[in-house]
């Protein structure tokens, strides 16, 4: 059974790939276009299709799209209301149900050799609950998609935002939805947006910048933001210009616009407690919770619901906003279609090159570059002496995370590193860079979800640690934490261990390789290309390394 899942309708185009249960392949377009989250320069995000993403999934594992039994498309149309009753302020969405309805034309002209037929829609919200249900992997001896609560949140599907079930023996049952216009994830949107930031693409920003506000308007959104007492909830009408003026995207943070983003951010932790509080006595008391959904990239709420909520264990979909609907439609359609269904293996998912592929690119580049015994004991030799690492190691990631795979590393202990990271990036000085730790270490550095191997929880530093490792500590006093597992990540592993052994510290800085307003780097040769032109000390690709020291002579 081969499964091509796609996402199309929103943002972040997507494809993945599963055969016979297990998942193979999975990339976001964004990686090939190098067009950050897949938009084009058009008001309509759905216009691009994961042509590439899509014909990369297919030839790792060398199928053709004759080959394919199924395409699962993330969206169904027939779900949807006409545009004039869902009471949005969104001129697009009667094209983009009429988009949907041409998928298995568009399709089948994008992967020639494809049946139509052979396409089929899944409900946005079904794609998303499939890809953290499904994908998760066993924890304390169960499995998620044997038994879960399932919790999907975010701007929009067909006509909800939000769906609350329960996932027993690989089947969904639906318990509550929400239908538009009510939505947690749009008046995060219109936060982002009011607070001059990039409406579907900087949320995580208004959540760094809510660590430095106090939440003073909360009995104004605790009136407006309000459970319904049945799974559901109403989100609004707010007029956020009555607690805080809009901001011109390069216009000064004030602290008033802290205060307001502290406020929403607040308040969505407090609903997300009430809803899933409900979802437990509603699916009867299970331990497992899934989430998937933009909302659920809001790792320091995801903390709040694990310290909180009733559930013993929460496991996120790395890939929680719109490209894991890709994953989770082809999922859905396997587990439909009765194949067992297996964990996915890792974020790792996308591209990787062979050591002979990276050296012919090295070659290209007419560079100075040398194989040591160990690249990750020269890494940690230049990071100890408190240098910047460019790391390209495996496959990439999926998702918005990187996870050391491709990523810019540096010394936790010198505080200046945040500050000289957020340069080398473009990126705005008051957002945090986080920690990657060794797993059997975490525990005693960080309280909070353990093991957390995707990033998806903020912690608490533990008193002690804070002064030694104060590059990757908020300014409340916390750190969205990455665990490394030696069996699971080896070289990562390698890297931390050696770093430690030259320091006393088990953990490193970590944040993506990128630079502000661009994908995360995916092909060796943007790698040099951002070697090339940022303030970088070490270039490690593959088993090479250039040192930027050798350049210069």
């Amino acid at each position: 059974m081969r499964v091509l899942g796609v996402n199309a309708i929103f943002h972040d185009p997507a494809a993945a790939l599963v055969v016979d249960g297990q998942v193979v392949a999975a990339a976001e377009e964004e990686r090939f276009t190098r067009r950050k989250h897949g938009k084009r320069p058009v008001p309509f995000s759905a216009w691009e299709l994961p042509e590439l993403a899509a014909g990369w999934c297919l030839a790792s594992a060398g199928l053709r799209p004759a080959d394919l039994d199924a395409v699962a498309y993330s969206y169904d149309p027939s779900l949807c209301l006409p545009a004039d009753r869902l009471g949005l302020a969104d001129p697009w969405d009667w094209l983009r149900v009429e988009y949907a309805w041409r998928a298995p034309r568009f399709l089948a002209a994008a992967l020639p050799g494809l049946d139509p037929d052979r396409v089929r829609f899944v409900p946005h919200h079904v794609a998303h609950a499939a890809s953290a249900a499904l994908a998760a992997p066993p924890a304390g001896g169960a499995d998620f998609h044997h038994d879960c609560a399932v919790l999907v949140l975010d701007g929009r599907g067909e006509r909800a935002s939000h769906l609350a079930g329960r996932y027993q023996r690989g089947q969904l049952t639906a318990l509550a939805t929400q239908s538009l216009p009510d939505s947690l994830g749009l008046l995060y949107e219109s936060l982002t947006e009011h607070l001059g930031f990039l409406r579907s693409s900087d949320e995580y920003k208004v959540m760094a910048l809510a660590s430095y506000g106090r939440p003073r308007h909360l009995d104004q959104l605790r009136a407006a933001l309000r459970g319904t007492g049945d799974g559901g909830f109403r989100a609004g009408p707010l007029d956020l210009a009555e607690l805080a003026p809009a901001r011109a995207g390069d216009g000064p943070l004030l602290p008033e616009h802290a205060d307001l983003a502290a406020s929403v951010q607040a308040r969505l932790e407090e609903l997300l407690l009430e809803l899933a509080g409900w979802l437990y006595e509603a699916a009867d008391r299970p331990q497992n919770l899934a989430l998937a959904g933009g909302v659920a990239l809001n790792c320091v709420a995801n903390a709040a619901l694990a310290r909180h909520g009733p559930f013993r264990r929460i496991w996120v979909q790395p890939a929680a906003g719109d490209a894991g609907t890709a994953l989770g439609a082809a999922l859905h359609v396997s587990n439909v279609d009765g194949k067992p269904i297996m964990p996915m293996p890792g974020a790792d998912l996308g591209r990787g090159y062979t050591d002979a592929e990276l050296e012919s690119e090295l070659r290209r580049a007419r560079l100075k570059y040398h194989r040591p015994a160990s690249i990750a004991g020269t890494a940690a030799e230049v990071l100890a002496a408190g240098g910047v690492v460019a790391w390209f190691q495996g496959r990439s990631e999926y998702g918005p995370r990187a996870l050391g795979h491709r990523s810019l590393l540096a010394h936790p202990g010198d505080p200046e590193n945040t500050q000289r990271l957020n340069d080398i990036k473009g990126r705005e000085a008051f957002r945090p860079v986080a920690p990657m730790v060794l797993e059997q270490a975490a525990a005693q550095i960080f309280d909070g979800v353990l093991p957390s191997p995707y990033m998806l929880f903020t912690h608490r530093v533990r008193d002690g640690w804070r002064d030694r490792i104060p590059a990757v500590v908020h300014v409340d006093g916390t750190a969205r934490v990455q665990t490394v597992d030696p069996e699971a990540e080896p070289l990562l592993a390698g890297l931390l261990t050696a770093f430690e052994a030259a320091t006393g510290l088990p953990v490193l800085v970590n944040t993506s390789l990128n630079t502000a307003g661009r994908p995360i780097v995916d092909t060796p040769r943007e790698a040099l290309e951002l070697f090339g032109s940022a303030p970088v000390d070490l270039l490690a690709l593959g088993p090479f390394a250039v040192r930027r020291s050798e350049l210069a002579n």
